[in-house]
């Protein structure tokens, strides 16, 4: 999709900025270490879809806002995306060795590092959001609720809370269809819906608007929770770039595991038609978003 790779371009480019290139060996009060630039930027440049920020410029430029107002807002969600990955990563977590096709973040920093710069990820993610606040505050409104939004989809209620609860239901062999809807809803869905939120409030959307996009992000979310479920089945680990498999050695709950090959399949096209539905009320400015759905059916990667 070349609408999508655009917004990948804008977005790898501003990334390229944050956080800053410090020289080797270079530690001065009141700046990052150069070690913990470059373990920041090794997972932050590694490439990927960019697939988040993507569609927070998006759905500003459905909603006929300012795409380029909005270009920190969409870089800090990556920040807090890569974070989430490296610490996901991490032998507490996930334990896994492989990520966007290259050693993850702990095997070429060690343990302690990748966990800092997975922190520095998240603090810099609402530095720069507050920055762009802070030079534009005839816009400070807009700009806190779209931060209070990527903080919701990130926090405890969302993101960590899902992570949580993907932990305990490995470890204790429990759950099922309401535990994994928990967790799939937490840990993957609220990291597209809560930035499709943010779109909104940067946009002064109608109610309307911003629960149609909440709408779409949920089942989009969910949607591509489920594919990558298949794909760690059925994909290949050069396409998906890291190790496959590792769901099912670790007994972790996914909509395989609950439902069978078949099921999921099921619920992938279930989900397909929930996102399609939500976007209605657009008519042909949500061309992008139903493109996007309809190409989540079909990956491979």
């Amino acid at each position: 999709m070349n609408t999508l790779k655009r917004y990948a371009d804008r977005v790898n480019r501003r990334l390229e900025e944050i956080p800053a290139v410090i020289e080797d060996g270079r530690c001065e009060i009141g700046s990052m270490p150069w070690l913990l630039s470059q373990s920041m930027r090794y997972s932050l440049c590694a490439g990927g879809k960019r697939l988040r920020p993507c569609m927070l410029l998006a759905a500003v430029d459905m909603l006929g806002g300012d795409a380029d107002d909005a270009l920190d807002f969409a870089c800090a969600v990556e920040m807090i995306h890569t974070y989430s990955l490296i610490h996901d990563d991490l032998p507490g977590m996930d334990d896994d060795t492989l990520r966007r096709g290259r050693p993850t973040n702990h095997v070429v920093f060690g343990q302690g590092q990748a966990i800092l710069a997975g922190d520095g990820l998240l603090n810099s993610a609402f530095e720069t959001m507050l920055n762009h606040a802070c030079r534009h505050p005839e816009g400070a409104a807009r700009y806190l609720a779209a931060i209070s939004e990527i903080a919701a989809g990130a926090g405890v209620g969302g993101m960590i809370g899902g992570q949580v609860m993907d932990l305990y239901c490995e470890r204790s062999r429990e759950g099922g269809e309401q535990a994994l809807e928990y967790i799939q809803y937490g840990k993957t869905a609220c990291m597209f819906i809560y930035p499709l939120r943010a779109a909104a409030r940067l946009c002064a959307a109608s109610d309307a608007a911003l629960q149609a996009l909440t709408d779409y992000g949920r089942a989009f979310g969910l949607l591509f929770q489920a594919t990558d479920d298949l794909l760690d089945v059925t994909g290949t680990q050069q396409d998906m770039g890291k190790t496959l498999g590792k769901d099912a050695q670790s007994g972790k709950l996914t909509c395989v595991s609950v439902y069978g090959l078949e099921g999921a399949r099921a619920r992938v096209d279930d989900l397909h038609r929930q996102a399609t539905e939500a976007l209605e009320c657009f008519a042909a400015r949500g061309e992008f978003f139903r493109r996007l759905a309809d190409d989540m059916v079909t990956r491979t990667k």
